[in-house]
């Protein structure tokens, strides 16, 4: 079995990546977006970080986290964002209970793959490039011609402070739409 290692440096601003289980669309739903929306507030309350950075694509979630000068657990943080996720869509019974026994053994269902990613961001360009890679995901899986037409996704704050042009990576010469995450 593999060795996983994961850098923790406190105060880290960190590049995080987590897929639903099988790549299964259920971040699309507008009640299972609002339960995402819940379930991160409640862990920014318990264990506070910032939001650098934002999409939600139907299958997954990329975030660039600030954390607090002391604390380095973006695992912990990213662990109770599942967990509160699952909780909410079984109260909505939206998921199947049937799940392999291997993912019984480990305490999983079958809403979230088993781990995540995650990348320490190292400097400015670092982050300039995990910037660029959140705000044109959703293009490049084809999901929307331009990052400005992404409804989940932090592309517009970016905008409003002077980080992209309104027009960045767009095809479609469109005004922009207001987006969730400002």
């Amino acid at each position: 079995m593999p060795n996983y290692r994961r850098l923790y440096i406190p105060g880290s601003t960190v590049f995080l990546t987590w897929v639903t289980h099988q790549r299964a669309p259920i971040l699309v739903q507008p009640h299972s977006l609002n339960i995402l929306r819940k379930a991160v507030s409640k862990a920014k309350k318990e264990a506070p970080f910032e939001i650098i950075a934002a999409a939600i694509l139907p299958d997954h979630v990329h975030f660039v986290w600030q954390l607090p000068e002391q604390d380095s657990n973006y695992s912990k943080r990213v662990s109770r964002i599942k967990v509160l996720f699952t909780r909410g869509l079984r109260s909505k019974k939206t998921r199947s209970v049937n799940v392999s026994q291997s993912r019984r053994k480990h305490r999983e269902s079958d809403v979230w793959q088993r781990r995540f990613w995650e990348r320490t961001i190292r400097d400015e360009k670092h982050l300039v490039n995990c910037l660029d890679y959140v705000h044109y995901n959703p293009v490049k899986h084809g999901l929307v011609s331009c990052p400005h037409l992404c409804s989940y996704s932090s592309f517009q704050k970016w905008v409003d402070a002077g980080r992209y042009s309104h027009n960045w990576g767009c095809q479609c010469k469109q005004p922009m739409r207001s987006t969730e995450y400002r």
